[in-house]
C-alpha cells in the first residue's frame, strides 16, 4: 500500500512532533512531585492529564505509523529527530513512577515498566544505527543538539522504576539491571555531553541552536539523580545493592550537583536567545523540554533527601517545585490555545465547498 500523499495543509497525525511525549514526561514527574508535598488534589488532577496525553499521544503515533510511514521512519533516522522519539521510553516509566507515588497502582507500574524495556531497546539502537551507518552526515553543527542527552533520560528511567519495583521487593537480577541501566546511563551522558559541550564552545552558536531541549542537558542529570536514589533506597532489601551503597551515593551527589551547575546556565542561553537576540517566544511542543528538567529536578532533590538524610536540603524541592508548575502552567496554556487555533483554520478547510460547486 502506497503511502499517503501529504496535504499542504498542517495535520496533527502527520506532522506529530518526535518529542510530543515530553508533555507526559513533565505532567507525569509534577504529579510526582506534588504528591511529595502533600498536595493530594494536584497530583491527581496532573496524572490524569498526563494519562490522557499518554493515550492521545499513544493513538496518534499508531495512526502515523500506519498511515505515514515514511515520514516516522524518515524522523526516526534523522540525526536531528531521531533520538528524540526516545520521549516515548520515558513517558512511559515516568507515568509508571506516577502510578505507584500518587496511586499505589504497582500493578501498573510493573506493566509499563515492562513495556518501556522493548520500546528502549528499539528507539536507542535504530536511531543510533542510522546516525552512524547512514550516508548523509550533516556534522557536529548541524546533527547533534539537546534531544541526544534523552539517551541518558530514557536509559535512567528504566533504572528509576526498577528502583521503585525494588523497594517492594525483587531479586538479584533485577537489581543487576538496575545497576546496569544507572551506570550505562551515566556513560552516555559523558559521551553526548562531550560532543554537546565541544559544539557550544567551538563553533558559532545561534538562538536556534540553543532551544528547549537543550535543558534537557540538565533534566538527563535530575533523572539520574532520582534513579540513583531509587536504588539507594532499595539497597536494604537487596544485597547487591547494599554492597555498592557508597558508589551510588557518589554517583547521585555528582550527578545532583552537576545538574544544578547546568541550570544557571540554560537561563543566561535563554535570556540570551529571546531577550539578546530577539527570538519570538512562541509555543512549540519543544517547550515541554524545558519544563520536566525542572520538575525532574524538585522530585529527584526531595527523593534524594530522603536517601542521603540531607535534611539540610529540605527548602530545595519546595523552591524547585513551585518554579516547575510556574513553567508548566504557562506551556499548557500555550498547547490549549494551539489547539483551538488549529481547529479553527481547519473548521473553513472542512466547510468550504469543493471546486466548482457554488
Amino acid at each position: 500500500m502506497s503511502e499517503p500523499v501529504p496535504s499542504p495543509t498542517p495535520s496533527v497525525v502527520r506532522d506529530l512532533y518526535p518529542g510530543a511525549f515530553a508533555m507526559v514526561m513533565a505532567t507525569g514527574i509534577c504529579a510526582i512531585a506534588a504528591q511529595q508535598h502533600r498536595a493530594t488534589w494536584l497530583a491527581d488532577g496532573l496524572y490524569g492529564v498526563a494519562a490522557v496525553m499518554f493515550v492521545v499521544l499513544v493513538v496518534l503515533l499508531v495512526l502515523r505509523a500506519a498511515r505515514y510511514p515514511r515520514a516516522l521512519w524518515a524522523d526516526l533516522t534523522r540525526h536531528e529527530q531521531g533520538f528524540a522519539f526516545l520521549t516515548v521510553v520515558a513517558a512511559t516509566n515516568v507515568l509508571a513512577d506516577a502510578a505507584a507515588v500518587v496511586h499505589g497502582w504497582w500493578a501498573l507500574t510493573a506493566a509499563l515498566a515492562a513495556v518501556s524495556v522493548p520500546l528502549w531497546l528499539v528507539l536507542v539502537y535504530v536511531p543510533l544505527s542510522a546516525v552512524v551507518l547512514g550516508s548523509r552526515k550533516p556534522g557536529l553543527d548541524r546533527g547533534i543538539n539537546g534531544s541526544w542527552f534523552l539517551l541518558t533520560v530514557a536509559t535512567e528511567s528504566v533504572a528509576g522504576v526498577i528502583g521503585l519495583l525494588l523497594g517492594r521487593g525483587g531479586g538479584d537480577l533485577l537489581a543487576f539491571l538496575g545497576l546496569a541501566a544507572f551506570t550505562l546511563g551515566l556513560l552516555l551522558y559523558v559521551v553526548v555531553m562531550t560532543l554537546v559541550f565541544l559544539r557550544w564552545t567551538f563553533g558559532r552558536t545561534s538562538p536556534a541552536e540553543l532551544d528547549p531541549p537543550t535543558w534537557i542537558a540538565a533534566g538527563a542529570l535530575a533523572i539520574t539523580v532520582l534513579a540513583g536514589s531509587n536504588l539507594v533506597l532499595a539497597d536494604g532489601r537487596v544485597p547487591r545493592l547494599a554492597a555498592l551503597a557508597p558508589f551510588l551515593e557518589g554517583m547521585v551527589v555528582t550527578a545532583w550537583a552537576t545538574s544544578t551547575f547546568w541550570f544557571p546556565l540554560m537561563v543566561v542561553f535563554g535570556v540570551w536567545r529571546h531577550v539578546v537576540r530577539r527570538l519570538p517566544l512562541r509555543y512549540h511542543p519543544s517547550y515541554w523540554a524545558m519544563v520536566f528538567p525542572l520538575g525532574m529536578y524538585a522530585a529527584a532533590t526531595y527523593r534524594m533527601r530522603s536517601a542521603l538524610d540531607l535534611d539540610v536540603l529540605g527548602w530545595a524541592p519546595t523552591v524547585a517545585f513551585v518554579v516547575a508548575l510556574a513553567a508548566w502552567a504557562p506551556t499548557c496554556a500555550g498547547l490549549v490555545r494551539g489547539l483551538f487555533r488549529r481547529r479553527k483554520v481547519a473548521s473553513p478547510e472542512r466547510d468550504a465547498p469543493a471546486p466548482g460547486v457554488p
